[in-house]
């Protein structure tokens, strides 16, 4: 995050100002001074306060303008940006997942959809796996990588602002899209907008036409996303601190459902992964 505010590139998309941003690379710390978003009306959302379809809509229309200006983004394009990792599922992330999915499965077994809890911490890693895999396929572009609800506040007008950018990272679109429209929604406002809201972002990106995912296309990739989330949420819920135990239930009830009603492990396999 640091290094995003410290490279003075534009984000296209509502997010908190930053006045200051200091990098010590040799201690690997850190210092970011930044507006007081109370000042904005701003109102921080998390799992236990849903948005409503036309908030999400507008989050996603944030990250259309995102995607379309680092679309194709490469060392030679954007060359303040060359230290941006891409996507890949790194040893850190399977350790740390590995060890923590199992006690979230074990806390949340008896709110979570059976079809879920047959496949094992294993198997939803497993997926995981395949899924971050794949997101450094295809057309890359600059990815908020951490776009939770959590991570994100509601404006006066019902604009969304995205906050903590630690987890940028270079890879597909659908990472952010997915974690941030299936997390952000009731599962039954999910339900009733998700084919609309993934419409509406496909046609909102501003991308070379031969680039430019197909209607089918998008579909079949979002449906693949909630891999990523059910993942990160069954982890976090296997922590003591990290969030509050109803935050990380919800969310991972959520990725859960959305996983077997998009049957997500079949598109991974038409998708390769």
């Amino acid at each position: 995050e640091a290094r995003l505010f410290a490279s003075g590139v534009e984000l296209p998309l509502d997010h908190p100002i930053v006045y200051k941003s200091i990098v010590d690379y040799l201690r690997l710390d850190f210092l970011l001074v930044m507006e007081d978003l109370n000042q904005r009306g701003a109102d921080p959302r998390d799992a236990t306060r849903p948005m409503t379809v036309a908030q999400v809509a507008n989050g996603l229309r944030g990250l259309a303008r995102l995607h379309s200006k680092f679309w194709g983004i490469s060392r030679k394009t954007q060359p303040k940006l060359a230290w941006l990792k891409t996507w890949a599922p790194g040893k850190g992330w399977l350790v740390g997942l590995g060890k923590r999915i199992p006690i979230g499965l074990s806390r949340g077994a008896d709110q979570l959809p059976k079809q879920v809890v047959e496949m094992g911490a294993r198997g939803i890693l497993d997926y995981w796996t395949r899924y971050v895999t794949m997101l450094s396929s295809g057309p890359m572009t600059m990815t908020h990588g951490d776009a939770h609800i959590g991570n994100t506040y509601i404006l006066p007008d019902n604009d969304v602002g995205f906050l903590d950018w630690q987890v940028v990272r270079r890879g597909n679109w659908s990472q952010d899209v997915g974690y941030f429209l299936i997390g952000s929604l009731t599962e039954e406002d999910r339900r009733g907008s998700e084919r609309e809201l993934i419409e509406m972002y496909r046609q909102a990106l501003v991308v070379p036409k031969d680039q430019l995912p197909t209607a089918e296309q998008a579909w079949l990739t979002y449906r693949s996303t909630p891999a990523y989330g059910l993942g990160i949420w069954l982890s976090t819920l296997g922590t003591d601190g990290w969030q509050r135990p109803e935050v990380s239930l919800a969310l991972a009830q959520r990725y859960a459902a959305a996983f077997t009603e998009l049957d997500c492990a079949g598109a991974l396999r038409e998708l390769g992964g």
